[in-house]
């Protein structure tokens, strides 16, 4: 019998993680000729989650938990924890149940077809409908731009044969962008589509700063075009102020005694390529920032336990 793993990352989770738990466990009663393994990797949540866990493992040998000694983030632990399973096959899922556990059958019939990776994508979302806008024109967006093709409305949500895990392993990558390298390796890839439904217990771990994280992130592992776009505007906008600069010394040339450049193009002009200046710093800072996170080669996740691990 071959064994499949469920991965579930969680943060703060205590209302979610006895439902996801039963709701796999439920699938996995229609996949009698499967093995499973439910790996919850636990974000040194502050409330009952890692109670609940480990009161649930007590009773279930199938359940293994990682509890990590501080929190890692929200790419890292994820990733980690897939990098733990032992199953022929992983399927990540999220503990808020967002990713609908009853989608684990198509995923494995499709494997079972002979795709190395199906995933879930969600063209329709219950969230806010802001929220969900803007996520759509940042997918979009960066899809546009990266050397990879990056598949639009995908979380990560998806099973992924053994033979892609044992590649992205080798990658040795210290922060990871997974939904990047997902597309990027060449897998033969199946996608799903699903409506996203709300979150019904508990609130999002995500904020602006995690997304804005996310997003750069994409940016700096998959495409070098912001860079090539300051080169270009850095020089477009050199040969704009040579022009310029040239058109004012002949108007004053011309009409020395009546033309009076005045103080506020000087200012309008110092504020414009000031703040220019800025945002071109601060998109290389960020490719910076991503090779220096890649030198320091520090681990995942330190773990503080295990739980039903052989």
């Amino acid at each position: 019998m071959k064994l499949i793993s469920v991965v579930t990352p969680c943060y703060n989770e205590e209302q979610n993680v006895e439902e996801i738990y039963r709701q796999v466990k439920d699938v996995f009663r229609d996949l009698p000729h499967y093995k499973y393994e439910h790996l919850f990797i636990d974000n040194a949540s502050t409330d009952k989650t890692v109670a609940i866990l480990k009161a649930l493992a007590v009773h279930d040998k199938n359940i293994k938990i990682i509890v990590n000694a501080r929190n890692f983030g929200h790419l890292r632990s994820p990733f980690y924890g897939m990098l733990q399973a032992k199953g022929d096959a992983i399927i990540s899922i999220v503990a808020d149940l967002q990713d609908p556990p009853i989608m684990i059958k198509e995923f494995v019939k499709k494997w079972e077809e002979g795709y190395k990776i199906a995933i879930g994508v969600k063209p329709k979302s219950q969230e806010n409908w802001c929220m969900s806008f803007i996520r759509k024109v940042g997918y979009r967006l960066i899809a546009k731009i990266s050397e990879a093709p990056l598949i639009s409305d995908f979380t990560g949500f998806g099973l992924y044969d053994r033979s892609f895990i044992d590649i992205i392993r080798k990658l040795d990558d210290p922060y990871p962008y997974f939904r990047g390298m997902v597309s990027e390796m060449g897998y033969s890839i199946i996608e799903i589509p699903y409506v996203q439904p709300v979150r019904k217990h508990g609130k999002t771990k995500n904020n602006f700063y995690t997304l804005f994280d996310l997003a750069m992130l994409s940016l700096t592992c998959n495409s070098k075009v912001p860079l090539r776009i300051l080169t270009i505007a850095g020089f477009a906008l050199s040969v704009m102020s040579l022009c310029l600069s040239m058109f004012f010394l002949i108007l004053k040339l011309v009409f020395w005694g009546s033309f009076s450049f005045g103080v506020a193009p000087i200012l309008i002009g110092l504020f414009f390529f000031s703040s220019v200046q800025l945002f071109f710093i601060g998109i290389v800072g960020e490719y910076v920032a991503a090779t220096h996170t890649q030198v320091l080669k520090r681990p995942l996740v330190i773990e503080k336990c295990r739980i039903n691990f052989d």
